[in-house]
C-alpha cells in the first residue's frame, strides 16, 4: 500500500503548540514519526507528506485605540513560523503548500463583551487582529481529487479538524482509496 499524508498546519499548531509554546519542527518530527509507525501504515510506503499553511502576515497595520502601528513580520511568532517553515522544506517527503493571511480589519478579543452588560469599556489591549488564512482548504481538497484521479496512492490520512474536507475524502473513498482521518481528538462534524 502506498500512501499519502496531507497535514493541515494551521490545525497541528494549535493541536501540538500554544501562544505561549508555539509548535516547533521538532515537534512535528515526533508527530510524523508516531504517526508512520502506527500499526496500518508501518509496513507500507509513503508517497509524500503534504503540508498546508499559510506564511506568516507581512506589513504593518495601524492600531485602532493607542494609534502607533504594529509590524506583523517583526512579531516573535512570525519569526519563530518562518523557521518552522525553513525546517519542514527541508525534512525528506515533505512538500509545503502554501496559503496566505489577510488582515481583515480589527476584533474585540473573546471574552471581553459581557452577555448581559448594557455598557462596556475597551481597552487597547482589549482589540486584536482580525486575520484570515485563504487558499490552505482549496488546495488540500484539489490534492485529495488530484491524488485520488491519478492513482498516485491508495490511502490518504488527512489531519485535520475541519469538516470540510468530508466531500473530498467521500470523493476519494468512492474512487478506491483508503482515508484515515486524524483529529487528535477533535470532535468533527462526518455527514
Amino acid at each position: 500500500m502506498k500512501y499519502a499524508v496531507l497535514i493541515d498546519g494551521g490545525f497541528l499548531k494549535r493541536k501540538l503548540g500554544s501562544p505561549r509554546e508555539p509548535m516547533t519542527l521538532s515537534h512535528v518530527e515526533a508527530f510524523l514519526g508516531r504517526l508512520r509507525a502506527h500499526p496500518v501504515l508501518a509496513f507500507a510506503q509513503l508517497h509524500r507528506i503534504y503540508w498546508y499553511d499559510a506564511h506568516p502576515l507581512e506589513g504593518t497595520a495601524q492600531r485602532p485605540l493607542n494609534g502607533g502601528r504594529v509590524d506583523f513580520g517583526a512579531t516573535a511568532l512570525a519569526r519563530e513560523s518562518q523557521k518552522l517553515f525553513q525546517g519542514l522544506c527541508a525534512l525528506p517527503y515533505v512538500s509545503v503548500r502554501r496559503g496566505e493571511l489577510v488582515l481583515r480589519g480589527w476584533r474585540i478579543r473573546h471574552g471581553k463583551l459581557p452577555a448581559h452588560a448594557t455598557s462596556v469599556t475597551l481597552e487597547a489591549a482589549d482589540i486584536e487582529p482580525n486575520i484570515q488564512q485563504k487558499g490552505v482548504d482549496m488546495r488540500i481538497g484539489l490534492d485529495i481529487a488530484s491524488l485520488t484521479m491519478k492513482r498516485q496512492v491508495d490511502a490518504i490520512v488527512l489531519v485535520t479538524g475541519d469538516s470540510d474536507f468530508v466531500p473530498a475524502m467521500k470523493f476519494a473513498r468512492r474512487e478506491g482509496a483508503q482515508l484515515f482521518l486524524v483529529t487528535l481528538g477533535h470532535g468533527i462534524d462526518r455527514r
